[in-house]
């Protein structure tokens, strides 16, 4: 056959020589789950379970409060209906927060990650179990169910309603029934909202750590948001890089539920010490304890809100400072501590509160019969009733009346009044 020149070669388009070879592209290097997170194979019955553990020595720093459990539980058992709370060592609870497939639930929802949290000893030992592959979903839920097997309470953040749900649907989907029947559950979320409700609009976690916690996440995490996404993305390629931040994420939760949970049981046994610095947070916690029954430390909790510098100056928020003045009022007035609700009740009006011109009113035509007077307020709360902007100005809180029905009432009382004056003349 005869030969073709080189030349002919590279017109036909073949490259001739190898000077002109560009080098193949080295092969992406796709790092293992325990070269990244350190982590190891447990045995159990049903496979291996891909553990993830990592031992915080108690008293570890987390912003300016410490990873611990030492607070009495006593006031935070009232408030969550669990008495027996108090009795419980801190070895008892475990602290639980899970990354998912998706963020709606259901029954094709994972938990890929769970992680678990307890004091044991002088450490907080941390757990995350992870989903290698869905089809070890057995072996993971049996290793965090031996973890969870000592404890009898449950710390979540919105565990009620997505966490604890979601695993209890795993489980029943292995086919098992779920461990959590007879522990008690403490969800932080709710409260939380009741604690800090008149002062941060946004009660997350995340935002707890910065505002009560001052704690500050490094740049190792990452939104929750995208979590679900990283993890698809490693089943797909098996780059365990994509992991780090979501294990981080994780841990960051994890901790500051067990961190949170002391917080507020210290803040609920020393409320002036713990709430003292913001007067709407002592508005909040006196709520809390009128709840629970305990009148005399919630209206003790009331009057050092209306006392305080944030009070006088103004910082409370108006519809705030109207709550904690009308409940603190009724608190004396079934008390029948008159002397104490009228200076309470003209406080409040003199911030146009209509409800406190009522009670003014019945202050003074039933307990000191003076009708000019109750006259005069109930005259009053009808201006204040016709005000253009009266809707922003709430008869009441907890007020279920229409302006017409409260129209209606007053005209009814004034009428009472002036005949009751006629009577008099």
């Amino acid at each position: 056959m005869p030969s073709i020149s080189k030349k002919k070669l590279k017109a036909l388009g073949v490259q001739v020589g190898a000077q002109d070879l560009k080098p193949a592209p080295a092969e992406r290097r796709i790092d293992s789950l325990e070269q990244v997170l350190s982590g190891r194979e447990q045995h159990t019955p049903q496979g291996e379970a891909f553990l993830v553990e990592e031992h915080l020595p108690l008293g570890s720093p987390h912003g300016r409060s410490k990873l611990e459990l030492k607070a009495p539980l006593d006031i935070l058992g009232l408030c969550l209906s669990i008495p027996s709370l108090a009795s419980l060592p801190a070895e008892s609870f475990l602290f639980l927060d899970t990354e998912t497939t998706g963020l709606s639930g259901g029954s094709g929802t994972f938990t890929f990650l769970i992680g678990a949290g307890r004091f044991i000893g002088s450490e907080f030992v941390l757990e995350q179990f992870f989903l290698r592959g869905l089809e070890n979903e057995p072996a993971q839920l049996h290793a965090f169910e031996e973890f969870l097997a000592p404890c009898q309470a449950i710390v979540t953040f919105n565990g009620k309603s997505f966490d604890i749900p979601l695993l209890q649907t795993r489980f029943l989907m292995q086919g098992w029934q779920p461990p959590f029947g007879e522990l008690f559950h403490i969800d932080l979320l709710h409260l939380s909202r009741k604690l800090w409700r008149n002062r941060l609009p946004s009660r997350t976690l995340g935002n707890l750590e910065i505002q009560i916690l001052d704690a500050d996440r490094t740049e190792d995490d990452v939104p929750g948001w995208q979590i679900p996404s990283l993890y698809s993305l490693y089943l797909l390629d098996g780059d365990a890089n994509r992991l780090k931040p979501v294990f981080y994420h994780n841990k960051m939760d994890v901790v500051s539920l067990a961190v949170l949970l002391d917080h507020i049981a210290c803040l609920l046994s020393d409320p002036i010490a713990g709430a003292g610095a913001y007067g709407a947070d002592l508005i909040a916690t006196a709520r809390l304890f009128e709840q629970i029954g305990d009148i005399d430390v919630a209206a003790n909790l009331y009057f050092h809100a209306l006392q305080h510098e944030d009070a006088v100056e103004n910082r409370i928020p108006r519809e705030v400072l109207l709550d904690a003045l009308t409940r603190l009022a009724y608190i004396h007035k079934r008390q029948a501590d008159f002397d104490s609700a009228v200076i309470i009740w003209e406080q409040a009006a003199v911030l146009q509160h209509l409800a406190a011109h009522v009670e003014l009113a019945k202050y003074y035509e039933h307990q000191l019969q003076d009708i000019p007077t109750a006259i005069e307020w109930t005259h009053s709360a009808i201006q204040l009733l016709e005000e253009p902007n009266f809707t922003h100005r709430s008869a009441s809180p907890n007020s279920n009346f229409s302006q017409h029905q409260i129209r209606t009432e007053l005209d009814r009382r004034l009428n009472r009044l002036r005949r009751k004056s006629t009577e008099k003349e």
